[in-house]
């Protein structure tokens, strides 16, 4: 099932897609996705939904965010090798982990806003993962049986906040905007294979990320059980996994996002997100 959120900005509704891309509204089913609702009960109750019974989004609405509300935004850094090689870093023996703050959360086609005096923003296409159930100190063979589904995310990520200010990454990865994901929340059931799909980035008509999850350094599996290790995964937990090579920082000189540039991303299966940069 491919599950989306429509409507105004902080007024969205749960839906549903059906096969010919018709949005149906499930808010008379389930009143948001989200940490409380999030589970493979709710999987089972829209599964069983009479479709034709729900009524249909308005033509042209906006998609928002697939989830309302995120409890915990993790990230995965430098989980392809190729990319560890363009930005000059070794290749991590265990995942990097940092946090995203929820707030950076967006839809998939919103504006994304630059800061106030930043100048090195970049983008990074990368493959979401949702929790469906509490993870605590999970194996890797029963990893994914947590997973409730996968979406697209732009890692969007402030270079100069990241890495010459000092702390820690998650001041460069934060701002509102910094996150958006979607257009769908694909339930697993639908994706046979997560390290099996091609994901590409464009800016301003041009490509600039090709790759595939095949080449991960650690796998949706591996990473799902590894933060389970140190923390306890619930759902509506947002992990973000990484990025081919291919971003602005791995350009010589750097390429970096400016006031009216557009992005177009996407990842196989999971559908496409387009945004304009604006200044705030």
């Amino acid at each position: 099932m491919k599950l989306v959120r429509f409507g105004e900005m902080g007024n969205e509704r749960p839906g549903l897609v059906e096969a010919d891309g018709t949005i149906r509204d499930m808010s008379g089913i389930v009143p948001d996705y989200g940490p409380e609702s999030v589970s493979p009960a709710l999987y089972e109750k829209l599964a069983g939904a009479d479709l034709s019974s729900r009524p249909a989004a308005p033509a042209g609405a906006r998609i928002g965010a697939p989830l309302c509300r995120i409890g915990h935004f993790i990230a995965i850094g430098l989980n392809y090798a190729d990319h560890a090689a363009e930005t000059g870093a070794p290749i991590p023996k265990e995942p990097i982990v940092f946090s995203k703050a929820p707030s950076s959360v967006s839809g998939p086609n919103d504006d994304v806003l630059i800061p106030r005096g930043a100048q090195k923003l970049d983008w990074e296409v990368e493959l979401a993962v949702v929790i469906g159930k509490r993870c605590d100190y999970v194996g890797k063979n029963d990893a994914l049986s947590h997973v409730f589904g996968y979406a697209v995310c732009n890692d969007v990520s402030e270079r100069a906040y990241q890495a010459e200010r000092g702390g820690q990454w998650i001041k460069g990865k934060s701002a509102p905007t910094f996150g958006p994901l979607g257009p769908f929340l694909v339930t697993a059931d639908e994706i046979a294979d997560p390290q099996a799909l091609d994901m590409f980035l464009d800016v301003n008509g041009q490509r600039r990320q090709t790759g595939n999850t095949a080449t991960m350094i650690f796998s949706v599996a591996e990473i799902v059980s590894y933060l389970s290790q140190f923390m306890v995964l619930e759902p509506g937990d947002v992990i973000t996994t990484g990025t081919p090579p291919g971003v602005g920082l791995g350009f010589k000189p750097p390429v970096f996002l400016r006031d009216g540039d557009t992005m177009h991303l996407g990842i196989a299966g999971l559908g496409e997100q387009r945004q304009t940069v604006v200044a705030r």
